[in-house]
């Protein structure tokens, strides 16, 4: 026995109920997502601002963690890229262990990255003693800053950048070579332009990351206050309400690269 066919109309409608079920789950998700965006924005005035903001020395914890960030960054874009690019087109030993290696920092609550890094290059370690004869101190210094900020924030950068590279059909890069670039000037003018796009979003992600970075910060870089610290100690001494104005200035540094990157990359690959 054969059993007919739905009516085309009730198929529709069966179609536009579960279509309208899916953008009601998506709205609760995106205004769920934004919920402590606009609770902040809720809690805060003008006035608190610029009250929180006037305060003697406020803006010096911005100015360690803009520092700090950048150099992160710079570190992180010239050790990364390399390994991101042979990543991608597997030409390391053991790939699956060197993904392994990207990957685990990711997967390591930043506390316990703290704690290992106080193990690895702390004072009291070879590393850390070496590191003592360049004047360099891993503990609570500009130096342990970057570290912390370096340790949290890699792997995003390394594992979105390798799957930039990835998108690069080897074939473009083949026929560059045939027509007489070198290798190096193969990967400048082929290589990166066509990644240009997942490596800007790669690395403005990663500038959100190492200026949010906490965990690993407390452990090992408590001084000079950063601007998550600083959120951290004011939230500790005079409350959740006088910490709100520095978890403001912190996101409005920290996140229109990445957003701005993101709309760019994505206006970028529709014309690809």
């Amino acid at each position: 026995m054969t059993v007919p066919p739905a009516p085309a109309a009730l198929r529709g409608s069966g179609v536009r109920a579960s279509t309208g079920a899916a953008l009601v789950g998506a709205l609760i998700v995106w205004v769920a997502l934004l919920g402590p965006l606009i609770a902040l924005l809720a809690h805060l005035s003008p006035a608190a601002v610029l009250s929180s903001l006037r305060q003697p020395g406020a803006f010096q914890p911005l100015l360690t963690s803009v520092a700090a960030s950048l150099v992160a960054l710079a570190v992180i874009l010239l050790l990364g890229t390399p390994l991101a690019y042979l990543l991608a087109r597997g030409r390391l030993p053991f790939p699956r262990l060197w993904e392994v290696g990207v990957i685990l920092p990711l997967l390591t609550p930043p506390l316990v990255i703290g704690l290992l890094l106080i193990f690895m290059v702390g004072p009291n370690t070879p590393i850390g003693a070496a590191l003592s004869h360049l004047n360099l101190t891993a503990s609570d210094t500009f130096f342990a800053l970057v570290i912390a900020e370096i340790y949290e924030s890699v792997p995003y950068y390394v594992l979105g950048a390798a799957a930039a590279f990835a998108t690069v059909e080897p074939q473009m890069e083949e026929a560059a070579a045939l027509l007489g670039d070198r290798r190096w000037r193969t990967w400048r003018r082929v290589t990166v332009p066509l990644a240009a796009p997942g490596l800007a979003t790669a690395l403005a992600v990663t500038w959100a990351r190492a200026m949010g970075a906490f965990g690993a910060v407390l452990i090992i870089a408590y001084h000079p206050f950063g601007l998550p610290m600083q959120i951290w100690v004011t939230l500790q001494e005079t409350g959740l309400k006088s910490a709100l104005p520095f978890a403001l200035v912190l996101l409005v540094v920290a996140l229109p690269l990445p957003v701005g990157a993101y709309l760019w990359s994505a206006h970028a690959r529709r014309r690809l």
